[in-house]
C-alpha cells in the first residue's frame, strides 16, 4: 500500500491533471460559445457613410486629437500591428502577399459595394448587435436600432470665456477651442445667439433643453472627455457660488481657474442629474493615455468617488469608459456603487492577452454585473479604419473573456453554466441594464 505522503502526492497530481484537462476541454467550448454571442458595444466612434466627393465626416468626436502636439502612440495602435492585417483578411479577403495599396483598394471596394449600408455591414462582421456611437451628431448609415447615439456634454460645462482654461497646457490650447465651437453649435440648435445672463437661465434654456433635444433624437447617454481638459476631481459645489461666478462673467471677462472649477463642478452634477431623469447614462473617460501633456493622475478613477457617492445622482447610471485602465483596482472599488459600471473599450487594444484576461477575471470576481464589452473603434485611415480597429478589439476581447472564464471553471470558481451566463452579461446583458436599452 502506498505511504500517505505518496498517496497525497498522487492525488494532487490527479487533481492537477483533471483541472488541466477540464480547462483544455472547456476553453474551446467557451470560446465557441462566446463567438456565437451578438454583442453590445458600449463605446465606439463609428464613421458615417460618405459618398464619393461629399464632405468628410467630422462629427466622429468632440475632441479629435490630431490638433494637439505630436505624441507617440502605444505600439498596439500602430498600423504596423500585424493584427490589422488579420482584420483586413477577415473583412476584405486580402492575403499576406497584398501590399498596402491593394489592401486600401479592397476596403474602398467594400465601401462602394455596401454604400450607406456599410456601417451596418461592419457590425454584422464584428458580430455586434448594437454599437453605442460616441459622436457629435449621427450621420448616414448610423441608424437606430443598430447604432445608439452618445452625445458629448463637456461643452455644456464651459459657458464662460475659456481663454484662461485654454492656456493650461499645449494640449488644451487646441482642445478648449473645440469645446467652445461645440457650445456655439448647441446654442444655434436652440436659436440662441449667446448664453443667458443668469445661471438659472442657462440651466433651463441651454443645458436642459439641449439634453432633451438629444434624448428626443435617440441619445442613450452623454459622454464626458473632461480628463483631456482638467482633472476628474469634481467636488461638491455650492449653487450660490456657482451662480455668482456665472453672473460675474456671463457678458465679459474670464474666470480664474478656481472659479471655473467651482462652476464646472456644479454643472457636471446638474448635467448628470438631468441625464438620469431622461433615462440617459453618463459615460466618463478614464484612461492613462493620450498626449504629451495629458494628466495620468488627473484621469484616475478614484477622483470620481465624490460624484458616485452623491445621493442626488443615484438615479443616474455612470459608465467608467476604458475601466480606468490600468488602474483596475481603483475601478473595482467604484463599481461597488449601485449605479456605476465600466467597459473594457481600449483595454482590448492596449493590454496584452494575459493582462486583459487577468483584469477581466478580477472584475468578474468582484462585480460581474458591472463590466461591459466595448471596442473604442476609431478611424485612422484606410489601413486602420474604424471597422478594422473594431475587429481587432472585438477579437481580443472575446479571446480574453473566454480565457478568463475557462480559468475560473478549471479552478472550480464557477460552473460552465455560470461561465456562459457571465459571457452573456459582459457581452450583452450588463449594457442593456446600464443604458436602459429596450431589447
Amino acid at each position: 500500500m502506498p505511504k500517505p505522503v505518496a498517496m497525497l502526492s498522487a492525488l494532487l497530481m490527479t487533481v492537477a491533471l483533471f483541472s488541466c484537462t477540464a480547462a483544455q476541454k472547456s476553453e474551446p467550448a467557451l470560446a465557441a460559445y462566446v463567438d456565437t454571442l451578438s454583442a453590445i458595444d458600449s463605446h465606439a466612434h463609428p464613421m458615417a457613410y460618405v459618398a464619393s466627393g461629399a464632405r468628410a465626416d467630422t462629427d466622429f468626436d468632440a475632441l479629435p486629437l490630431d490638433g494637439i502636439p505630436p505624441f507617440e502612440l502605444p505600439v498596439p495602435l500602430l498600423a504596423a500591428n500585424p493584427a490589422y492585417k488579420q482584420a483586413q483578411a477577415s473583412l476584405y479577403k486580402t492575403s499576406a502577399a497584398d501590399n498596402d495599396s491593394t489592401r486600401a483598394a479592397a476596403r474602398a471596394r467594400a465601401i462602394q459595394q455596401h454604400g450607406d449600408q456599410f456601417p451596418v455591414w461592419v457590425l454584422d462582421q464584428l458580430h455586434v448587435d448594437v454599437m453605442l456611437a460616441n459622436r457629435v451628431a449621427m450621420g448616414t448609415g448610423l441608424n437606430s436600432p443598430r447604432f445608439r447615439w452618445v452625445s458629448f456634454a463637456d461643452a455644456l460645462m464651459l459657458p464662460l470665456d475659456i481663454s484662461g482654461e485654454r492656456e493650461r497646457t499645449p494640449d488644451t490650447r487646441a482642445l478648449y477651442p473645440l469645446e467652445a465651437k461645440l457650445l456655439r453649435r448647441y446654442l444655434r440648435d436652440l436659436e440662441l445667439a449667446r448664453v443667458p445672463p443668469t445661471l438659472d437661465g442657462y440651466l433651463r434654456d441651454v443645458v436642459s433643453k439641449t439634453l432633451q433635444r438629444q434624448r428626443n433624437a435617440g441619445a442613450a447617454a452623454v459622454k464626458f472627455e473632461a480628463a483631456y481638459l482638467r482633472p476628474l476631481d469634481f467636488d461638491p459645489a455650492d449653487s450660490l457660488a456657482a451662480a455668482a461666478i456665472y453672473a460675474r462673467y456671463a457678458s465679459h471677462g474670464a474666470p480664474t481657474r478656481a472659479e471655473y472649477k467651482t462652476l464646472e463642478d456644479y454643472l457636471i452634477r446638474y448635467i448628470a442629474r438631468e441625464a438620469g431623469q431622461l433615462a440617459m447614462a453618463v459615460q466618463i473617460h478614464s484612461l492613462d493615455q493620450f498626449g504629451k501633456f495629458y494628466s495620468v493622475e488627473g484621469a484616475a478613477p478614484h477622483h470620481l468617488e465624490s460624484m458616485f457617492s452623491d445621493s442626488s445622482l443615484r438615479g443616474t447610471n455612470f459608465v467608467i469608459v476604458h475601466a480606468g485602465w490600468p488602474r483596475i483596482d481603483e475601478t473595482i472599488v467604484q463599481l461597488r456603487k449601485p449605479n456605476v459600471y465600466a467597459d473594457i473599450s481600449m483595454m482590448d487594444q492596449l493590454a496584452d492577452s494575459t493582462a486583459l484576461s487577468s483584469s477581466l477575471r478580477k472584475i468578474l470576481k468582484a462585480a460581474p454585473e458591472k463590466v461591459m464589452f466595448g471596442t473604442d473603434a476609431f478611424d485612422a485611415g484606410a489601413l486602420q479604419g474604424w471597422e478594422q480597429v473594431g475587429w481587432v478589439a472585438s477579437h481580443n476581447a472575446r479571446r480574453a473573456l473566454s480565457d478568463a472564464l475557462a480559468a475560473m471553471v478549471a479552478e472550480k470558481e464557477i460552473s460552465e453554466e455560470r461561465a456562459r451566463e457571465l459571457a452573456r452579461m459582459v457581452l450583452r446583458d450588463n449594457a442593456i441594464a446600464a443604458y436602459r436599452l429596450q431589447k
